[in-house]
């Protein structure tokens, strides 16, 4: 705090000079008297610079440090020794101390008021499939069986080290992506053969591509190129979509165009073909035993935040834990936003093991400020787990597909709608967004089409390329949003935006299910195993 204020220097750039001169000198300590030479070498480099309303506390613990910013109601003035505060001025200025004080950043735990005066608890806002029949209410079974799909061996279970990627490993999972993309789309659509994207041509040609901005700016129906893969020169070509009816596209979506370039210098698009799903679980290779006559499995889903954002009270989290008490679903799938190893957390999710009798699962989120930065996401690590414990709780990587009573779930706790949503492109206007954002995660076969990313996903491509893909089409695709809540069947899966547990001050939404593993065909057509959704207001 001390070297912020006496050499006008903003946290962040602080944090990143001690980083800097710790490095230089053999990865330093925080002791007293390294901090001493550390000022020496900060007085002599840093900028005479103002920090105009911000005031910021730097607190080192051995190796980490933290910063937090709080805003001053007052502008601080800049002062040197040439040119003193003037008594007047510092009269008008409240102290550091008072500024910077332990009670102006102590965690407020008073409940929300907002948040306790909500009103319509309970209220069913959304719906899907038999919402008559089935009650609200699971049996805790502990039999239910909860395993990731691809088994822990082929699936993220640990930490790895990250920020070591070079870019041309970036560019080869790129190029594989595409060709992989576009066998499909050319064996699919019976397409004879794929033409380069730049080379002249006066006869209709096909193009698969990447679909790329022209610009760093969002993406438009002026702005769209196409980027071909390595086979076929890897050149990036503008599309003219004036002649295409219907079309729905996005930076990373793989495609193929089908059009004229006759100059070589621009593709006028005629014919879009996209991606194609994989197949779902009852009909892949994966197909095991089903057991004709299993009960239904009730799942319950939850997203952070789990407090209020004018509060740090866990009443939300509280609630739910109540509703689940008295409901009593067969499994609980908690996500984003959630500190297994807080205390109070810890003694929820306890309670939740020993009188619900429910199963567990928790998945990361990158908004988890104790938790790895990096996509995909490992699970977390709860090394004090009894024994007793370990076959009830799953601790999932972010994204993952979980197999619950031979039904597939594919989650993830990214907000790829809202960040696709931000990016796409339609010629349809007034259609249902949503639909579509979950169809090019089908078609697309990944949690995370999207490319470039938005600016919060710290995007690993090698691990990316191993878990972020999709291996199959789910039955059940839970993505929660800060956009709103929605049930949808997507090409035959179900789509599920639960939305969040809290939303600002107020209560959010979370979601219940209703899945029953299903071998009987309807006339020859494959019925869902999810017999009904619902997403309720907490």
């Amino acid at each position: 705090m001390e070297q912020c204020l006496c050499h006008r220097i903003k946290g962040e750039d602080i944090v990143n000079e001690w980083v800097a001169f710790s490095t230089t000198k053999g990865l330093l300590k925080l002791t007293v008297n390294n901090l001493e030479t550390f000022e020496h070498e900060v007085s002599k480099s840093s900028k005479k610079t103002s920090v105009y309303g911000l005031n910021v506390l730097v607190l080192f613990n051995m190796s980490i440090v933290c910063v937090f910013f709080c805003k001053g109601s007052q502008k601080r003035a800049l002062t040197t020794p040439e040119h003193p505060q003037s008594k007047r001025s510092a009269a008008r200025l409240p102290s550091p101390g008072l500024l910077l004080s332990p009670a102006s950043f102590s965690p407020c735990a008073t409940p929300s008021q907002k948040y306790s005066m909500r009103g319509a608890r309970g209220e069913v806002v959304a719906m899907f499939g038999d919402v008559q029949g089935p009650r609200w209410s699971g049996k805790g079974q502990t039999a239910v069986q909860v395993d990731l799909l691809e088994g822990r061996e082929d699936s993220l279970t640990s930490s790895y080290k990250y920020m070591f990627q070079r870019l041309r490993d970036v560019r080869d999972v790129l190029t594989e992506k595409i060709e992989v993309l576009g066998e499909e789309l050319r064996t699919h659509f019976n397409i004879e053969e794929f033409s380069p994207a730049s080379l002249p041509a006066q006869d209709t040609i096909s193009v698969l591509g990447q679909v790329c901005c022209d610009s760093n700016g969002k993406l438009n129906a002026q702005s769209v190129l196409l980027e071909a893969s390595q086979e076929h020169g890897a050149r990036q070509v503008p599309v003219d979509l004036s002649e295409l009816k219907d079309y729905s596209l996005f930076p990373g979506q793989v495609v193929v165009m089908e059009g004229m370039n006759t100059s070589g210098s621009r593709l006028v698009a005629s014919k879009l073909y996209e991606g194609v799903p994989l197949p779902f679980y009852s009909t892949s290779e994966l197909k095991q035993e089903m057991n004709e006559g299993s009960e239904p499995v009730m799942v319950m889903v939850a997203c952070g935040p789990y407090t209020p954002s004018d509060s740090l009270a866990y009443d939300p989290l509280i609630d739910l834990i109540n509703i689940i008490n008295k409901d009593r679903p067969d499994v609980c799938i908690l996500g984003a936003y959630l500190n297994p190893l807080h205390e109070l957390v810890c003694l929820q999710l306890q309670y939740l093991l020993y009188v619900t009798g429910c199963k567990l699962v928790l998945i990361p989120s990158q908004r988890d400020v104790h938790h790895h930065y990096i996509y995909p996401q490992p699970p977390f690590t709860l090394p004090d787990l009894k024994k007793d414990d370990v076959q009830r709780v799953t601790l999932a990587p972010e994204p993952c597909t979980l197999l619950i009573g031979g039904v597939t779930l594919g989650l993830t706790s990214t907000d790829i709608l809202f960040h696709m949503g931000a990016e796409e492109i339609s010629s349809a206007t007034g259609s249902d967004r949503f639909s579509r954002i979950m169809k090019h995660m089908l078609t697309q076969r990944s949690f995370y089409p999207l490319y470039p990313p938005a600016e919060e996903v710290n995007m690993d491509y090698e691990r990316f390329q191993q878990y972020g893909l999709l291996p199959l089409t789910p039955d059940v695709l839970i993505a929660p949003s800060e956009l709103r809540y929605f049930i949808k069947d997507v090409i035959g899966c179900v789509c599920v935006n639960p939305g969040r547990l809290t939303k600002g001050q107020v209560g959010g939404t979370y979601g219940r299910l209703l899945l029953q593993q299903n071998p009987v065909q309807e006339e020859g057509k494959r019925v869902n195993p999810c017999l009904a959704a619902q997403v309720v207001k907490i």
